[in-house]
């Protein structure tokens, strides 16, 4: 009985969960509802865990909460109750919990360190904050030290010590000289992550005073300086010189050379190491080492491989750094020194914890008196986090009891749960690394269901485009939602609406009878609510009339029309546009209600012109070009340039401005329309001329503002409709007197370049901008938002300036101001600029997946957190890839596809699906930077679709009442194939249709052999699958069986008298009484499946045709690869075969059909088809005449003929004369007609006795492969069974004969009994 109770409490815990998932309610973030309904607190806002305050100002601890009713706030500080009251420095904002802590006025901030934590209550729970511990900064000043000088021997190794004060939080170390540059750093010089300054062997460039170790406090915005160290280098040419001096020429002197040295780690330190890091932060591994030449330092991960994607090289490959690192991490990693000389190495042993991190967080539930729910609380680490459970703030174990609650590990149970049930719960995860506290409230509401979407609202769509109804609705229970379209509409189902979770209604392809009301109704069991609202689906706005490309003469007039045709309810507007942008505000153009008109037309109109119709719904555009062209001249007038202008003259010089005048130039028949004045700075530009005004034609004097100390030349050139004139002699120069800069420069930009940088750029003035000499600029920066003097640097005449040490990614507000040796220009504008972006930190969370359809998909995911996008977010990429197929189960070569969707979106579709397949997906978030981290592989799977159409369908074996029907599936089933549909008609030579059979086949078949057809007819096959879905595009197909083997019918068993109709028994597949037609005309003329069978100096060619009656036909053939004209045959009447004779044996022969006489248009052509006629074989028969079994065999066979014929002719006296030549006149069929020896045609039944065999000939069917079975048009399949040919001349060879000779070649005899007929023959 124990065990029965534990299964059944399984079970219902089980489904305690699926209820919980079903029941929980979303309460949509609506104003007025939200107004309306109680809900415990929830923390909205708080402070980050560890907290570190700047000591001069106000220590601001943030707790914010919403709830109704509003919540009110208390704290705790290192786990007691904090009286806000008796402290006269703290006070909480109004309608809040945050505190602020006065240190502005008195207060010092080490007095107020310590462990808080913020309760929010309302009457239905209480939420509390995480522990949120405060520790002012701190910056504290380096220690004096005496610094002893480093003298070094040329290539030993150096290591310059920085540590820097231990400060909270920790300063950036970086290394610079006495005019605040960077100190270059490369493989032989690099800073370590301790801060020190690594050399692997010093050069005598090294030598210098100002190595300068700084500490950049980012909390305090502070920078400490170490005392500059002195490095000495000593080479050894200059140690050899110095020897050489103190020595006499007899001595022997001379240092030892550099010695090159094998790799020897400076840091770390022995062999072997060890590092412990946490999940998720970045892991970095150090190997700095002395050589000469100067190692390479190389890492290598000991038993696998350094992960793709998340592993990064720094400081010139002596740090590896591993973004976003994971327990899978853990391991020994190698770095090796090498050079020329040996190697070194150094093995890391790492180490990766987790501090607890969620893998499912408590939800808040919203739920129904009645119901039940859980609350699951799931957490990992490494260690593995304990979870402990709080209800409104007290350990569960000592809070009150409730009898709908039960505790179960990581899950707390509800079962029948009441309004006082309502609490907000916390769920602590901790381990040693750190801890989780998330809360969760259960709020039990009894709420009728309401609809916030206004009632009649109106929605607009154009045809064809998508419409979305909202219904946003709210209930607890959660109400079902349900649409109608009309009042009394039926509900709305079906492929052809999209019913979202949310209450919209989506109808993907709205069309003109989707306009209506539409009704959506929310109910649970407390009611029923209804709201309509209105869809108009409105015309597409189009041009009917679009603007036309125009040619026009100058001064002439030109008009553009552009007439439109719009929804009746719509209001359009027209706008004219040139080259993308507005008309010129010119009385020129005339826009009337349908057109543009372009008076008096001048060289400026030439462009192109877009007509833009705009209405409240849609859009539509058309454009065209206008090409002006000159006018043909009088041939008495010559149009040409004018002449320069000459006697430039300088007057009226003043410091700013002077005055210049000109003779003017000939104009040569075109009026001077305006002049152009230049000028060149001999001082700065020599030889560069730069605009400087205009002034019309009549014009001959301007007055020219000057900048200061510029050496100014003046020229100036005439412009007419033609042209313009050589510029004139350049004037006398004027040097004005120098002045501070009137302008700053332009384009200021900061964008960071690294993540610890600021990189600031301008536009650096032009050389007479300087207004005098020694042009500089002032660069200036500080923190935006941040309380912080400005930080400035005087730069020479660059345009660029590189702030290093920046925290990554924080505006920035930039000023560049100009000074030259007599001042400053004026105060600059400030810009605002970021430091350097860098990779995000974190994947998107709770990505899901929507399966709208088939083939698309819908991908929601929430967005990061911005300051873990360390950048200026670009938008999200959707990584994607199909796994498997579900219908083959066949993995194959992951193709990954990629969307990106722009901004701060949330949501995306995923097209072009695969049916019946799984997929894959994860999401990024994207800065200018790069890619952050994917989320975790999300799997979904599309449904089924209906199948694409059979990969084949081919037709064989033709006979008398049968063919043979094979097909491939489907090469994209989308689903599981549940059977093929099969339909057929007969098809004469008018065009008629027959009636339609269909047929269902079970899947798992791949042929089909249909039976009691009608002989010498064509059918037309329409051949498709299916799966659940429904039916997929068909492929069609048509086939011909052969001809009657006598050309006649034969008389039915006991009929009595007459022509029988009934040649078979009818079946449930066909029926042998011939079929009404209906007729059906081509599309065009066309001649198709053109087929010969060749024999060895003849071939017959058959073909279909389609298109008017009444033409032409003819055959044209040539040898295969010849170059010689085409052979034309003319076909007697409208045949659709011909017999080719006088062929050369073994010969390749290339052959097209067609056809003239057609009333409209050209004839028609056939493609070309290639056969082969039969080899020249010798004879091979043997005479068997004179053998002694071959007459007893023949007098057998004679004798039992005989008793057939009387048998036939004793039944055909009881059924009556069968006058066949009278029948088959009167049913003429050009199709089955005998053929006439003289041209191939048929004509009247034969019974000759000359029916010689034929070597075996080939035939080629309309694939064009040789294969014997194949055809289906080919007369050769109308011979009696499949071996009937044809003789020489044309006739088929035991198609009326009986008798069947025996080739010694194929030994093929007929199995079928002979007729009378063919038995009389072979009688004979």
């Amino acid at each position: 009985m124990m065990k029965k109770k534990n299964i059944s409490a399984s079970k219902a815990s089980l489904v305690l969960f699926l209820c919980q998932m079903v029941s929980a309610l979303d309460v949509p973030l609506d104003s007025k509802l939200l107004e309306e309904l109680l809900q415990p607190p929830t923390i909205i806002q708080q402070s980050p865990k560890d907290y570190i305050v700047d000591p001069r100002e106000n220590i601001v601890i943030q707790c914010e909460a919403k709830g109704k009713p509003p919540p009110s706030f208390s704290w705790t500080r290192n786990g007691t109750h904090f009286d806000i009251d008796k402290d006269a420095l703290v006070t909480m904002k109004p309608n809040s919990g945050t505190l602020v802590v006065n240190i502005m006025n008195g207060g010092k901030a080490e007095a107020y360190e310590g462990v808080y934590q913020c309760t929010a209550r309302n009457e239905r729970g209480a939420a509390i904050s995480n522990n949120i511990v405060i520790r002012p900064s701190r910056s504290p000043l380096w220690t004096k030290e005496k610094l002893e000088p480093n003298h070094v021997r040329e290539g030993d190794s150096l290591v310059l010590h920085c540590r820097p004060p231990v400060g909270l939080p920790p300063p950036i170390i970086f290394w610079m000289d006495n005019a605040f540059q960077r100190l270059p750093q490369s493989e032989r010089v690099s800073q370590g992550l301790n801060g020190d300054l690594y050399f692997s062997n010093v050069q005598p460039e090294d030598t210098r005073e100002d190595y300068i170790c700084y500490a950049r406090f980012n909390h305090t915005q502070t920078i400490q300086q170490k005392q500059p160290i002195s490095v000495k280098v000593f080479s050894m040419d200059s140690l050899n010189d110095t020897i050489a001096a103190n020595l006499s020429d007899t001595d022997i002197y001379g240092a030892k050379p550099v010695t090159e040295r094998q790799p020897v780690l400076l840091t770390p330190t022995g062999s072997t190491s060890t590092k412990v890091e946490l999940r998720g932060n970045v892991l970095l591994l150090e190997c700095i080492a002395a050589g000469l030449p100067t190692p390479v330092i190389r890492w290598i991960k000991e038993g696998g491989e350094l992960p793709a994607n998340r592993t990064f090289f720094e400081n010139f490959k002596k740090t590896l750094k591993i973004i976003d690192v994971s327990e899978a991490d853990s391991g020994n990693y190698k770095c090796i020194a090498r050079n020329t000389l040996g190697s070194a190495h150094h093995v890391i042993s790492v180490t990766v914890k987790a501090a607890p991190y969620w893998i499912t967080a408590p939800r808040n539930l919203v739920l129904s008196p009645g119901e039940d729910g859980t609350l699951i609380c799931r957490a990992n680490g490494n260690p593995k986090p304990d979870i402990t459970w709080l209800a409104n703030g007290v350990p569960i174990a000592i809070a009150p009891e409730d009898p709908s609650r039960k505790v179960d590990g990581d899950t707390i149970i509800f079962s029948h749960v009441q309004e006082r049930s309502s609490a907000v719960y916390q769920c602590n995860a901790s381990n040693e690394y750190g801890y989780l506290l998330a809360n969760a409230f259960v709020n039990v509401l009894a709420e009728p269901p309401r609809i916030l979407t206004p009632a009649n609202k109106l929605y607009q769509v154009i045809a064809d485009s998508p419409a979305l109804l909202d219904c946003a609705y709210f209930g607890s229970p959660k109400p079902e939602i349900e649409w109608f379209k009309g009042v009394k509409g039926s509900i709305l189902r079906g492929n052809e609406y999209v019913f979202h979770d949310n209450g919209t209604l989506e109808i993907p392809v709205a069309q003109k009878d989707s306009t209506g009301t539409y009704t959506c109704v929310a109910r649970n069991e407390l009611g029923k609510i209804q709201n309509e609202v209105q869809l108009e689906v409105k015309d597409p706005t189009m041009i009917i009339k679009q603007p036309e490309y125009k040619v026009i003469q100058r001064y002439g007039q030109v008009s553009f029309e552009c007439i439109i045709k719009h929804d009746p309810t719509l209001l359009p507007t027209v706008v004219w546009l040139k080259d993308n942008d507005e008309l010129p505000d010119d009385e020129r153009f005339l826009v009337g209600k349908d057109n543009l008109t372009i008076m008096n037309v001048t060289d400026k109109d030439d462009g192109t012109y877009t007509c833009v119709v705009n209405t409240t719904l849609d859009s539509v555009s058309a454009s065209a070009v206008l090409t002006v062209v000159a006018a043909p001249p009088t041939p008495a007038i010559i149009y040409a340039r004018p002449n320069p202008p000459f006697d430039l003259e300088l007057t009226g010089q003043l410091e700013r401005s002077i005055e210049l005048s000109w003779v003017p130039g000939d104009e040569n028949n075109s009026p001077i329309t305006n002049f152009v004045i230049e000028f060149e700075d001999g001082l700065h530009e020599p030889g560069v001329w730069h605009y400087q005004t205009e002034v019309p034609g009549t014009q001959t004097t301007v007055q020219l503002k000057l900048s200061p100390y510029v050496n100014y030349s003046f020229r100036v050139i005439a412009v007419n409709e033609i042209g313009r004139s050589q510029p004139s002699e350049p004037s006398e120069q004027y040097l004005t007197k120098s002045a501070n800069p009137d302008e700053n420069p332009s384009n200021v930009q900061g964008i960071g370049s690294e993540p610890d940088n600021l990189v600031i750029t301008w536009e650096s003035l032009k050389g007479f901008q300087s207004n005098g000499p020694g042009l500089q600029y002032k660069v200036s920066w500080r923190q935006k938002d941040v309380d912080d003097e400005w930080t400035s640097v005087i730069v020479a005449n660059v345009s660029k300036y590189i702030v290093s040490g920046t925290p990554t990614f924080v505006p920035y507000e930039i000023k560049v101001q100009a000074l030259n040796d007599l001042g400053y220009a004026p105060e600059p504008l400030e810009v605002i600029g970021h430091s350097g972006e860098d990779l995000p930190m974190v994947a998107p969370g709770n990505v899901q997946v929507h399966v709208i359809n088939s083939t698309l998909a819908k991908v929601h995911w929430d967005p990061v957190p911005p300051k873990t996008v360390r950048g200026h977010l670009q938008g999200y990429k959707v990584y994607y890839w199909k796994v498997q197929s579900l219908s083959r189960r066949n993995r194959r070569h992951v193709e990954k596809k990629i969307l990106t969707f722009r901004g701060n979106k949330t949501f995306g579709m995923l097209p072009g699906l695969e049916p019946y397949s799984s997929y894959k997906l994860n999401v990024r978030v994207v800065n200018g930077k790069g890619e952050g981290p994917a989320s975790p592989d999300k799997v979904f799977k599309t449904p089924e679709g209906v199948p694409s159409s059979p990969s084949f369908l081919k037709i064989t074996n033709p006979t008398l009442d049968s063919l043979t029907l094979e097909w491939g599936s489907p090469t994209h089933p989308n689903g599981v194939l549940t059977s093929y549909i099969l339909k057929f008609q007969p098809i004469n030579n008018t065009h008629e249709l027959g009636p339609l059979v269909e047929i269902r086949i079970p899947a798992n078949e791949s042929s089909l052999i249909l039976k009691n057809l009608n002989y010498s007819t064509r059918y037309k096959f329409y051949f498709n699958a299916q799966t659940s879905v429904g039916s997929g595009s068909q492929i069609t197909e048509e086939a011909v069986t052969i001809m009657d083997e006598a050309g006649i019918l034969r008389p039915a068993v006991g009929a009595g008298k007459g022509y029988s109709e009934t040649l078979f028994a009818t079946s449930p597949v066909m029926h042998i009484v011939r079929p009404t037609f209906y007729k059906v005309q081509p599309l065009y003329p066309r001649i198709r499946n053109v087929t010969t069978a060749a024999a060895e100096t003849y071939a017959n060619i058959s073909w279909e045709y389609e298109g008017p009656d009444h033409v032409n036909f003819y055959v044209e053939y040539g040898v295969a690869g010849s170059k010689e004209d085409w052979k034309k045959e003319i076909v007697n009447a409208s045949r659709s075969f011909f017999v080719l004779k006088g062929l050369t044996p073994g010969t390749a022969y290339k052959v097209r059909v067609g056809a003239e006489g057609l009333s409209q248009g050209p004839g028609v052509r056939s493609s070309e088809d290639v056969f082969e006629t039969g080899p020249a074989m010798a004879s091979r028969q043997v005479d068997i005449a004179t053998q002694g079994w071959f007459i007893g065999l023949m007098c057998a066979v004679a004798l039992l003929i005989l008793i057939l014929l009387i048998v036939c002719f004793i039944r055909r006296n009881k059924g009556g004369k069968y006058p066949v030549k009278e029948k088959e006149d009167a049913h003429a069929d050009p199709e089955i007609q005998p053929m006439k020896e003289d041209d191939g045609t048929f004509g009247e039944y034969s019974d000759a006795e000359d029916h010689k065999p034929l070597k075996k000939g080939s035939r080629t069917p309309s694939d064009r492969t040789v294969k014997k079975e194949d055809s289906d048009d080919s007369l050769v399949d109308y011979g009696e069974g499949v071996n009937g040919q044809f003789n020489e001349d044309g006739s088929f060879i035991g198609q009326y004969s009986g008798k069947k000779e025996k080739e010694p070649a194929e030994g093929n005899e007929s199995s079928e009994a002979p007729s009378p007929v063919n038995a009389m023959n072979s009688f004979v």
